[in-house]
């Protein structure tokens, strides 16, 4: 019982989380790109605008809910909660913090220590597309159709390149579980002084893998699915006030979770340099929670720099990209890997 309290307090906490962060990304994404632009932003509902979620909430709840007649009503509806569910379920497995003592009881800071994490996540960001690909089907809408398919095509160009851009990192730790991907950062170092992230020891690995990243997330440059000035919505074309919604906060959930793993696999997760992986005192956890904040944080930042820096690819260039570059980059990188293991022994 005492584990069944504990693990939905968990659940709670890290998807709260998650929605407040998802609010106030959009708050960052408008602020951000306003800066980047010589804008102001909005900076009206609220101090400094900070109510301006809860504004934009409140909206899209009292919009009109509007199901045109040529939609597939069943899959058009539940279109939306495909691409939702797999959005937040993603992050259950990834390590925010090390362990906390409380009450007598130690904590561990994740919702699920699964063995075979890095397989759970790839396998649940890859269901999202098939809410994608429904969505812009039952919308019986040419337009949504093709975002749909670009959707599909996308995913599976990318998602080659990004699970090979993982198979060295995973060589060097020997385990799936992102837990012993931390550890493994934490507990040695690079020439005495550098923390031994994965960023340093594979960062071919790193730069697939957050391109890939971007592909698999459908933003700028990568955002095909729903390119306006081509698509005028893509596969959300159909879609209105709730519904709409659920998939724009979809997006920003796996902006989240792939910030997230990307801290975890590459960037040492919790491991805050300074603090032993050992101390597991209440502040020492804090920090490590802190830190693996800073390091996710700053990855979202990097996702809204991108959107508002770089322009659109074309579609074959989006193609060209993910099968005659960073295929064979990530192949190179897991011979080449896999070489310099076997020297060194």
């Amino acid at each position: 019982m005492a584990y069944a309290i504990e693990s939905l307090i968990k659940i709670v906490v890290v998807l709260g989380g998650i929605m407040g962060t998802v609010a106030y990304l959009s708050l960052a994404e408008r602020r951000i790109s306003a800066f980047i632009q010589n804008r102001l932003g909005p900076n009206r509902v609220g101090p400094f605008g900070l109510l301006q979620p809860m504004a934009d909430g409140l909206k899209f709840l009292f919009k009109e809910d509007v199901i045109p007649r040529h939609v597939s009503r069943v899959i058009y509806i539940a279109g939306p909660a495909a691409v939702f569910v797999p959005a937040f379920i993603g992050f259950a497995v990834v390590p925010f913090g090390d362990t906390l003592s409380l009450f007598g009881r130690t904590i561990q800071l994740q919702v699920a220590d699964l063995n075979i994490g890095i397989l759970y996540i790839l396998a649940v960001s890859s269901l999202a597309v098939y809410g994608v690909v429904l969505g812009g089907w039952a919308s019986n809408n040419k337009y949504a159709l093709l975002g749909g398919i670009r959707a599909s095509a996308q995913m599976i160009s990318y998602e080659l390149s990004l699970g090979l851009s993982l198979i060295g990192v995973l060589m060097i730790t020997g385990s799936l579980r992102l837990n012993d991907v931390v550890t493994a950062q934490a507990t040695h170092s690079l020439f005495g002084f550098l923390p031994r992230w994965n960023v340093f020891t594979q960062p071919l690995a790193f730069v697939i893998f957050t391109v890939a990243s971007f592909a698999e997330t459908n933003r700028l440059p990568f955002d095909l699915p729903e390119t306006e000035q081509e698509l005028v919505a893509g596969y959300h074309a159909e879609y209105s006030s709730m519904k709409f919604t659920m998939f724009m906060m979809a997006e920003y959930a796996h902006i989240i979770t792939a910030s997230a793993v990307i801290a975890t696999l590459f960037f040492g997760g919790w491991h805050c340099p300074g603090i032993a992986p050992s101390d597991t005192t209440l502040a020492a956890s804090l920090l490590k929670v802190l830190a693996f904040s800073i390091k996710t944080g700053f990855f979202l930042f990097f996702y809204i720099w991108m959107r508002w820096t770089l322009p659109r690819f074309r579609y074959d260039q989006v193609m060209r990209l993910g099968w005659k570059m960073l295929l064979p980059l990530a192949l190179a990188n897991v011979f080449v890997t896999g070489l310099i293991l076997t020297l060194s022994r």
